[in-house]
């Protein structure tokens, strides 16, 4: 396959492989092909990729390339494809570059007219929505919460009229605190859904209220270890409610104008009924 594709191209190819999350059986023959014919696989941890490696006996050597050193290491591989050799990506576990490195060098491959193929597999975040039942038709992905409680929280304040579902990655030593700010800033009826150790022989699906989450969560310990996705149901509009961006425009217009006619602009503006906006500058005094 790559030795084919080789003769008909100048430089090498940037395989970008998704590698399995837990459960070695779900790694693509695809994967395995090409993990076994590159000239070098780029790893962010040699030693796990070595264990995926001798699991299936693929002799293909590695070179560490991770946070640390992409920034540095992006050149030199972009250097080894020019002149012909073929590399692949490859992260601890899942999709690389979703909340894993690669973004420099897929970005430099690019900009270098290399051509960069994807081979899919296995992501978390997709694997959790998958089985999660809640709404997927959007979802908004963030990657892993703020470390400090105070950003965690902004976060939160941010996406608290987010409709779509919301997933994040979390710790397990931060995961109680974490769900302590989702109570405090998204209220303790809104919907959960905690997937911890996804393919693994203890993986674990949970679906509460974000009060009955911390509370299960901080009364076993066992769910406080492993890797975790952690999604909330997307933010349930009343009807009837009016956009925040319309209240304070509203606000801000009848400091100007008239209640009736800043009613009608803000109405017009944001194709709302003009009696809903009045009577909401009524009942804030405005």
């Amino acid at each position: 396959m790559i030795k084919e594709q080789r003769m008909m191209a100048e430089h090498g190819t940037l395989y970008v492989v998704a590698t399995p999350i837990g459960n070695l059986a779900d790694i693509t023959q695809r994967a395995l092909s090409i993990l076994g014919e590159v000239d070098f696989i780029c790893a962010e941890d040699t030693r796990n990729t070595g264990r995926l490696l001798r699991h299936f006996d693929i002799q293909t050597p590695c070179i560490a390339f991770h946070d640390h050193n992409e920034q540095q290491k992006a050149a030199t591989m972009v250097e080894r494809l020019i002149d012909g050799q073929n590399l692949a990506l490859v992260s601890d576990a899942g999709t690389p570059l979703i909340n894993d490195p690669g973004y420099r060098l897929v970005n430099l491959c690019r900009s270098s007219n290399i051509k960069v193929v994807p081979v899919p597999g296995a992501c978390a975040a997709i694997t959790a929505l998958s089985a999660a039942g809640l709404p997927t038709d959007r979802f908004h992905y963030e990657g892993f919460f703020p470390p400090k409680s105070n950003a965690r929280k902004q976060t939160l304040e941010d996406l608290k009229e987010q409709t779509a579902t919301l997933v994040f990655y979390e710790s397990p030593h931060r995961i109680v605190d974490t769900l302590t700010d989702i109570v405090d800033v998204l209220g303790k009826d809104r919907q959960l859904v905690l997937a911890r150790e996804l393919t693994k022989t203890f993986e674990t699906f949970a679906s509460k209220s974000a009060a009955d989450m911390l509370e299960w969560v901080k009364s076993d310990a066992d769910q406080q270890k492993g890797e975790i996705v952690l999604m909330i149901a997307g933010f349930a509009k009343d009807p009837d409610a009016l956009p925040l961006q319309a209240r304070q425009t509203l606000s801000l217009l009848s400091q100007e104008l008239p209640l009736k006619k800043a009613a009608a602009l803000t109405a017009q503006i944001y194709q709302l009924k003009k009696n809903m906006l009045y009577k909401l500058g009524l009942e804030l005094g405005l």
